[in-house]
C-alpha cells in the first residue's frame, strides 16, 4: 500500500514538515514530531533516541509513556531493537516483544513495538523513533510504512532545524571573531592582551576554562601568561620543563592536539596540565609567528568532549589572533622606544631605518591576518552597514601591503597607479574608520555633500593618509570634546579646475611660533609627535599636483584646506 494513500499521512506529513518554520529549538521540534507519529498510530509509549558522536551510544532525547528514570538509559548500537535498528539501519515491525530475544522490558504492558531508523545525509544513522502498543499485533504493515515515511520527514526537519541552529551559531560567532580582533590590536600591554585572548575564547568556546602558554626556546620552558578558570589555585606558577609537558607536542609538530580524558593515569605526570578533577577534556593549538611557535592555547571542558572541526578553527583562528596581535604589541614597544631615539637625535636616517624595520615585522603579521580574514567569507546584505565596514577592511588591509611593499622598494618607486575616485567618497569612508575614534573623544562631525560630484584621479589610500592625519590632529586638538566641520568646494586656477575640501576644528588652535613652519619636516607642537605628519601630508599632495594650505587658526579653531586637480572628461 502507498504510504501516501494512507487518509493519516498528509496531515501528520503536514504538521512535522511545519516545524522548520515555527521553532529553532531542536528539542521543542523533536517533542512535536514524536507527539505527531504517537497519536496517528494510537501508540501507547515511545521515544527518540539520537547518536551520541562521543560514546556511540543511543541517549533518548524525548519520551512518553515510559518510566520517568527511563530517559537516563543509554543503549549500546545493537542492544534491544532499537539499539538493533541503529546499527543495521533497518526499520523493523515486532507484532510480540514476548518472542523476540532483542527487546529488552522496559514498560511491563507492551506487547508490540515498531521502530524506525533516522537516516541523515550520506546514510549516517541519526538516531531511531520508537513506538510502543499495548496490544499483540499493535501495529500493521501498512503502519509501518507509513511510519518509515513520516520518520524520513521528520529526519529532514531535525536536520534543517540543526543547520539553522548551526548557522545562526556559527553568525554569531563570527561576529565574535571580528570584535575580538579588532579589540585585540588595541592592546599594547602583553599582560591586558594575553588575559583578553584566554577570556574571549573561553566565551567564544563556551569552555570551562583556558590558558596561554609562552614558550622561552632557549630555556626550553614554557609559563603560564594568563588564564580563566574558576580554579586559580589549580594552575601552576613556576616555569615550567618543556620535556614535561603536553604543550611540547603542539610545539614539536606545530598542529593541534586533543585528548579527551585527562584525568587518566597516563597524564599524571605532565606538569602543565591544571590539578583540577573538575576539568575533563583539553585542546591545545599553537600561537604562530611565521614558521616558529610562540605559544600555545589552551581549552578544557568539564565534561569529556570531542572537539569538532568548527571548534578546531575557531581555536585556531584566536591562536593566530593572539600570536599577531602579540607581535603588534612588541612591535609598538620598539617603535615607543626608537621614536624617543628620533626625538632626540632628529635624524631622517633614523626614520628611514625604523619605517625598514616596521615594514618589514608587519610584513608576516599582515600576511596572517589577511588570511584570516579571506577564510571568515564575510558577506552581508544590502543595506546593512557592517558590509561597508567589510569593504573598508579589506581596502584598508590592501592598502597597508601597498605601503609595507613601498617602504621595502623605496629606491625602486611606487608602482602604484591612480584612479579615478568621488573626493566625497574618499572623504566619508575615511570618516567610518575613525567613526568609534571621534565618538570616544566626544566629537560631533558636521559635513554637507559637495554641490556636484567632485572625481580626482588619485591614489586613493594616499589621500586617506593625509585626511586620517589631519582628523587626527583635529581629534588631538580637542581633548575635552568638540566639532569637526568637512566643507566641499571647487576653484580655477590659471584656466584648471580645482577641488577643495576644508577641514576645521574647534581646538586651541597651532602655536603661534610654528605657524609659518607647519609643514616641515619633524616640526611638532606635541612632545609626543614625530613631526613627520604634516610634511609627509604635503608631500603626497603636491606629487598628485594638488596642495594644503593652513587657511586659519587661533583660539576658535583652525582650519586646513586640501586642494586636487579635477579629474578631465
Amino acid at each position: 500500500m502507498d504510504a501516501l494513500a494512507d487518509a493519516r499521512a498528509y496531515p501528520a506529513l503536514y504538521r512535522i514538515s511545519a516545524l522548520v518554520g515555527r521553532t529553532e529549538e531542536p528539542r521543542e521540534a523533536l517533542e512535536s514530531i514524536l507527539a505527531t507519529v504517537a497519536g496517528t498510530f494510537g501508540a501507547g509509549s515511545g521515544s527518540i533516541a539520537l547518536v551520541d558522536p562521543d560514546s556511540g551510544r543511543l541517549v533518548i532525547e524525548v519520551q512518553f509513556g515510559l518510566p520517568s528514570d527511563y530517559a537516563e538509559v543509554n543503549l549500546r548500537l545493537g542492544q534491544g531493537i532499537t539499539g538493533w535498528v541503529a546499527f543495521h539501519g533497518k526499520p523493523q515491525l515486532v507484532q510480540d516483544v514476548s518472542s523476540d530475544p532483542r527487546y529488552v522490558r522496559v514498560r511491563p504492558s507492551v506487547q508490540s513495538e515498531m521502530a524506525v531508523p533516522m537516516i541523515g545525509t550520506g546514510g549516517q544513522i541519526m538516531g531511531v523513533i520508537n513506538l510502543d502498543s499495548d496490544k499483540v499485533d499493535g501495529f500493521t504493515e501498512a503502519d509501518l510504512t507509513l511510519f518509515i515515511l513520516l520518520t524520513e520527514e521528520a529526519t529532514v526537519v531535525i536536520q534543517r532545524i540543526w543547520q539553522l541552529r548551526h548557522l545562526s551559531g556559527k553568525a554569531r560567532q563570527l561576529e565574535s571573531l571580528v570584535s575580538i580582533g579588532q579589540g585585540l590590536v588595541t592592546k599594547l600591554e602583553p599582560r591586558d592582551l594575553f588575559e583578553s585572548v584566554t577570556r574571549d575564547t573561553r566565551q567564544i568556546l563556551q569552555a570551562r576554562a583556558c590558558a596561554l602558554y609562552l614558550l622561552d626556546p632557549e630555556r626550553r620552558t614554557v609559563r603560564i601568561a594568563a588564564f580563566s578558570g574558576d580554579n586559580p589555585s589549580a594552575w601552576p606558577a613556576d616555569d615550567l620543563p618543556l620535556d614535561f609537558c603536553l604543550a611540547a607536542a603542539v610545539i614539536r609538530t606545530r598542529k593541534s592536539v586533543e585528548h579527551t580524558h585527562i584525568q587518566s593515569p597516563e597524564f599524571a605526570d605532565l606538569v602543565d596540565l591544571p590539578r583540577d578533577v573538575v576539568l575533563q577534556s583539553v585542546l591545545a593549538v599553537p600561537m604562530l609567528e611565521s614558521k616558529d611557535v610562540s605559544g600555545v592555547l589552551a581549552v578544557f571542558t568539564d565534561r569529556p568532549h570531542r572537539f569538532n572541526n568548527d571548534e578546531k578553527r575557531l581555536a585556531a583562528a584566536l591562536a593566530s589572533l593572539a600570536a599577531v596581535s602579540l607581535q603588534n604589541s612588541r612591535l609598538y614597544t620598539r617603535v615607543f622606544r626608537s621614536e624617543e631615539s628620533l626625538r632626540k637625535n632628529e635624524q631622517l636616517t633614523t626614520l628611514g631605518l625604523l619605517a625598514a624595520e616596521i615594514a618589514h615585522e608587519i610584513r608576516n603579521p599582515l600576511t596572517v591576518i589577511k588570511l584570516l580574514y579571506g577564510y571568515l567569507n564575510l558577506d552581508f546584505p544590502e543595506g546593512d552597514p557592517r558590509r561597508t565596514d567589510v569593504r573598508l577592511i579589506a581596502e584598508k588591509l590592501d592598502q597597508l601591503e601597498a605601503i609595507v611593499t613601498r617602504v621595502l622598494g623605496f629606491a625602486k618607486g611606487s608602482s602604484s597607479l591612480h584612479s579615478r575616485w568621488s573626493l566625497a567618497d574618499i572623504v566619508y569612508d575615511t570618516l567610518l574608520l575613525v567613526r568609534l575614534k571621534l565618538a570616544q573623544g566626544k566629537i560631533e562631525v558636521n559635513s554637507a555633500p559637495p554641490a556636484r560630484p567632485l572625481l580626482v584621479d588619485v591614489h586613493k589610500g594616499q589621500i586617506q593618509q593625509v585626511l586620517l592625519n589631519l582628523i587626527i590632529n583635529a581629534t588631538q586638538a580637542m581633548p575635552g570634546g568638540g566639532a569637526i566641520t568637512v566643507a566641499f568646494g571647487n576653484e580655477d586656477r590659471n584656466g584648471a579646475a580645482y577641488a577643495t575640501v576644508d577641514i576645521a576644528d574647534t581646538g586651541g588652535g597651532i602655536p603661534e611660533s610654528i605657524r609659518e613652519r607647519v609643514f616641515d619636516s619633524f616640526l611638532s607642537g606635541r612632545p609626543d609627535g614625530t613631526g613627520l605628519g604634516l610634511a609627509i601630508a604635503k608631500r603626497i599632495l603636491v606629487s598628485h599636483h594638488g596642495d594644503i594650505q593652513l587657511v586659519a587658526t587661533g583660539p576658535s579653531g583652525t582650519t586646513m584646506r586640501l586642494t586636487l586637480p579635477l579629474a578631465r572628461g
